[in-house]
Parts: structure tokens; C-alpha cells; sequence
């Protein structure tokens, strides 16, 4: 059985979703797992923050400005008119939910039942569609079997189990639907996978059933040596490692979540990445093979803060590295990138809620440097490090300035630390010297 992810634009239009269902109706079975239609998610945050400011006008006016976008889709995707009322019935229902949320008080468990809707609508319109087209499909509600552990990671052994125990004893079709993102934690309260989180959704389930292969579906053709959206001219990839998509999708491209390949890779069980509008192209598939060396892909990732750590006193001093690592610890805060001199350490994180803290923390011991608007280019590909074309990539200092380098640290990936408003720039001359071999 395979799993094939769509995303939101995948099902964004009725149009859209009669692309997704001549792809699925193949007559060979599988678990669909989907998205919410594109834009829900955002009015869905939307409301929410209107909830939280406590601002109720704002809120209901969200909500029924939603509701009127669902009303043309279902006239036009259900003609069958049971299935019609069926579903109207059903999405003013989760309507009604969003509209009593507007008079609660806001906690991070109501933003997470209101975020839950757009995947509850999306994926019991498009099964009530499948219906009326004549294909046997059935919903298996992702909240009866996707779970999180007390530290907020999939439980992968009771995601295995409820999910094997309800395929056994559902009604049998031919396709499974279920939604992405959604999740209940360890207290069995509604929460999620974080913004992307379907694509995780779909290679955590891939994993649970040994799945023959997960698809995700987009729209675009795979994943592409650079960022389309700034730079001209982007190919599409036709392989990739799993160790070098892991390092892609963490340091920016926007086609997988972070964590999507992790849960495949120990059974070696594939990822697609395919194109929605354009089912025929290739694609990208994601194996434990290594098909060439050298740089294949750029990737940036933004809203990075730098901060430079200097202490004469201490930094050769037993202990250091020991001592400031323990601080961002504390305060649950990850390091992206990592360099170190005679005088100083400079480091990068992109999670900057706690940075207050950690300065203060830090200045006990160190004076400190903070810079933000900062963006990580990095350049991924197998044993790059060791590739004879990678030097090329360093003719960039002589065009952008560079605030850090890490080189070395990875034999897939070299990561480059310029301010955001260089990022563009960056990311068009590296595409220049190593991808279109011209003269710059």
C-alpha cells in the first residue's frame, strides 16, 4: 500500500481536487492523506489571534468571512444532492465549533481546535466527493490514532498499533482518507505537527503500515537546485539521499516539512515528491542512494539571529563551550550553525523567543554581539566537502559578505550566514557559478 500526501493548493480548488482524484483512482489501495484547502489555515491562525486579543467582532467576522468561501465549493464540487446536504450539514457544524470559540477564552488548546478544522473540512468534503464519483473510500480520523509523546515526538509504537487495529476493523475500501497536521498529545487534548506537519503526518503513517512508498504532492515538479521564487532558471532534482533532503528541507526549501524523511529512512522506504498540476513530470524521489557528488542543491532559511560570544578570559578555559552549550539548553533554544576563533564563539539560532534570557545568561561570563535578519544559504549534495567543484562556491566572498562559514561539519552540507537583505543575491550568484557556468 502506498500513502500519497496533497497538499493545499493540491485541494484548493474543485478543480484542483478533480486533479488529485483522477491521480488516486487507479484501483490499487492507498491512505490519502490531506492538507486544508489553501488559506484555511491562515484565517484558521487568524481567528485565533483575534480570540486572544480578545477582540470577539473581529474573530466572528473571520469566521463568517471563512464559512462564505466553503459555500461556492461544495454547490460546484457535490451535485448529488444528499451528498450536498451531507456535507453542508457537516461543515456548518465545524462552523458552529469556530463560532463558539469566539466567546472562550483563549488557551494554546483552543488555538489547536480551532487550527484542526481546516483538515476536518477538507477531508470529509473530498471524501464525500470520492462518493458521488462511484470510488469506495472511507475517513479514518486522525485523531483516533496520531499521538504525541510527553516530549511533543510522535509515539511511533501507539501510532503503529490504533492504526493497524483500525484498518483491520474499518468499513474496507479502496482508498483511505485521512487529514495531515492534526494530532492529540500526551494528555489527549487536539494539537498538531506544526505548520507543514501533513508531510510528516504521511511518512509517520508510511512508517506504521511499511508502506510500498510515500507520495507527496505539491505544486511544483520536486524539489529544485534553488529557491524558484528568486532564482531563474531552477531544475528539479531527479534523486536525492534521504540524508541530503533531511538537510535541504531543515535549512529552507519549502517543498518538506523538516522531519518528513526521518521516519522512512530507517526501513528504506522511499519518498516521492510529485507536482499535482503536472502528474506526468518526474519528480524527485528520495532513497538511501547517493547517485553523484558534489553540490546538487541551495536551499535558505531565514529569520536568523547571530550571536557572537566573546571572552579572552575564558574561551580556552576548560569548560567553556560546556558552560555556554548549557545555557541554551536551558532554555530549550537549538544552534543551527557553529564557529569558533582564538577570541570568540558565533553561533545562530532561529528560534529567538528565549533570547532575552540567554544574553543575560551569557553576559555574566562573556561580552555579547547579536545580529538578526540574518539567512543561512545552504549548499547540499553528497561528500561535498570533498568534491573537486566545490571551491567554486567560494568566489561568493568576493561578491556578498559572509558573516560565518561552516565548512566541515557535515560532509553533505556547507553553510553560509549573510543578512537576509543579501540572501537574494547570494542565492542568484551561487546558482551562477555552480549551476549555469557562467562568467560573474
Amino acid at each position: 500500500m502506498k500513502v500519497l500526501k496533497f497538499g493545499g493548493t493540491s485541494v484548493g480548488s474543485v478543480e484542483n481536487m478533480a486533479n488529485v482524484k483522477s491521480i488516486i483512482d487507479n484501483g490499487e489501495k492507498k491512505i490519502v492523506v490531506l492538507s486544508a484547502m489553501s488559506g484555511t489555515t491562515n484565517s484558521l491562525v487568524a481567528i485565533a489571534k483575534a480570540i486572544e486579543n480578545k477582540d470577539k467582532t473581529d474573530a466572528l467576522h473571520a469566521v463568517n468571512v471563512l464559512l462564505d468561501t466553503y459555500i461556492p465549493v461544495l454547490k460546484t464540487l457535490l451535485t448529488d444532492a444528499a451528498l450536498h446536504t451531507e456535507a453542508t450539514n457537516y461543515v456548518n457544524s465545524r462552523f458552529d465549533v469556530l463560532k463558539a470559540a469566539t466567546s472562550s477564552t483563549y488557551t494554546q488548546v483552543l488555538e489547536n481546535e480551532i487550527l484542526a478544522q481546516g483538515e476536518l473540512l477538507s477531508t470529509f468534503m473530498f471524501n464525500c466527493y470520492l462518493r458521488q464519483e462511484g470510488i469506495a473510500s472511507t475517513l479514518l480520523p486522525a485523531l483516533d490514532f496520531m499521538k504525541t509523546d510527553a516530549v511533543k515526538e510522535p509515539n511511533f509504537d501507539a501510532i503503529a498499533k490504533d492504526l493497524s487495529d483500525i484498518l483491520n476493523t474499518s468499513e474496507q475500501a479502496d482508498i483511505y482518507i485521512t487529514q495531515g497536521f492534526i494530532c492529540l498529545d500526551v494528555n489527549g487534548e487536539v494539537s498538531n505537527l506544526q505548520r507543514g506537519g501533513s508531510d510528516y503526518t504521511a511518512t509517520i503513517i508510511g512508517a506504521a503500515i511499511k508502506a510500498e512508498e510515500v507520495q507527496i504532492w505539491t505544486d511544483i515538479d520536486g524539489m529544485h537546485n534553488n529557491d524558484p521564487r528568486h532564482v531563474e532558471g531552477t531544475k528539479p532534482i531527479s534523486n536525492l539521499s534521504f540524508d541530503e533532503a533531511a538537510e535541504l528541507a531543515y535549512f529552507g526549501a519549502k517543498i518538506l516539512h523538516p522531519q518528513t524523511v526521518l521516519p522512512v529512512k530507517k526501513d528504506g522506504i522511499p519518498v516521492r515528491l510529485k507536482n499535482t498540476m503536472d502528474p506526468e513530470a518526474l519528480g524527485t524521489s528520495i532513497t538511501h542512494h547517493h547517485t553523484e557528488t558534489g553540490i546538487k542543491a541551495i536551499a535558505a532559511k531565514d529569520t536568523i539571529t547571530a550571536i557572537k560570544i566573546k571572552s579572552g578570559r575564558m574561551l580556552q578555559a576548560h569548560g567553556f563551550l560546556k558552560k555556554v552549550f548549557e545555557i541554551f539548553e536551558t532554555y530549550e533554544t537549538s544552534i543551527d550553525m557553529i564557529t569558533t576563533s582564538e577570541v570568540a564563539v558565533s553561533l545562530t539560532i532561529d528560534d529567538d523567543s528565549r533570547l532575552q534570557e540567554i544574553v543575560s545568561d551569557l553576559e555574566t561570563f562573556a561580552s555579547i554581539e547579536v545580529d538578526k535578519n540574518q539567512s543561512i544559504v545552504c549548499l547540499v549534495g553528497h561528500a561535498i566537502v570533498n568534491d573537486a567543484g566545490t571551491h567554486k562556491l567560494f568566489q561568493i566572498l568576493r561578491d556578498v559578505k559572509i558573516r560565518m562559514i561552516s565548512y566541515g561539519g557535515s560532509n553533505n552540507n556547507i553553510s553560509l550566514l549573510v543578512d537576509t537583505s543579501n540572501k537574494i543575491k547570494t542565492l542568484q550568484k551561487l546558482n551562477s557559478y555552480l549551476f549555469d557556468f557562467a562568467t560573474v
